[in-house]
């Protein structure tokens, strides 16, 4: 069973807010305690909340030299790697900032790949495309004619030469009764993409 999303904001209700603390407490001291282990490096945790006394571990001593260690170091070397929430809500916002470019170009994409079979099909007319796209339709129509020419060589291969005529016509456009792709749109004698 998948778990729920959790929604990172504050918890208003108060029994809920101290049972979420008590659990997710558990799991961060666990989590320390596993690095510190399986990692072999010097970790320690120190807990305050309203609901319990401070919560330190493993101990305050061991806590007290790892504090001290980071204290002693270089203000370049303690700052390195250091993320306050600001710095970190600044990356995690232009990561999903980045997703959602990529998902915007991801859709574009299909959008003009279902408007390009539309047309072939007859079912959409020029009038209806926007000339801004024309660079991103030209990349899909080159892509789907290499697919096309390259399933096409996997039938000839398939069928030893007898069964598919040769991709491309001796005019130089793709299909074998030399009229090409360009012919396919009914309606018009050229495929207005190309």
């Amino acid at each position: 069973m998948t778990r729920k999303k959790v929604t990172m904001a504050y918890i208003d209700n108060e029994a809920e807010r101290k049972a979420s603390f008590k659990k997710r407490k558990k799991g961060l001291i666990k989590k320390v305690s596993e690095i510190n282990i399986l990692c072999g490096v010097e970790a320690c945790a120190v807990i305050y909340s309203s609901f319990e006394p401070p919560v330190v571990w493993p101990s305050h001593e061991v806590a007290r030299t790892v504090i001290q260690r980071f204290k002693n170091l270089p203000d370049i070397e303690k700052t390195k790697r250091m993320v306050n929430q600001e710095s970190f809500t600044r990356h995690e916002i232009r990561k999903a900032e980045e997703r959602l470019r990529r998902l915007k170009k991801e859709n574009k994409r299909k959008e003009l790949e279902i408007f390009m079979y539309m047309v072939i099909e007859g079912k959409a007319s020029m009038r209806d495309f926007d000339p801004r796209d024309a660079r991103e339709m030209g990349s899909i129509i080159h892509e789907t004619l290499e697919e096309i020419e390259s399933r096409m060589k996997a039938l000839e291969k398939a069928g030893g030469g007898g069964g598919v005529q040769s991709v491309m016509s001796p005019g130089g456009s793709r299909g074998g009764d030399g009229e090409g792709v360009n012919s396919t749109a009914p309606g018009s004698s050229t495929f207005p993409f190309i």
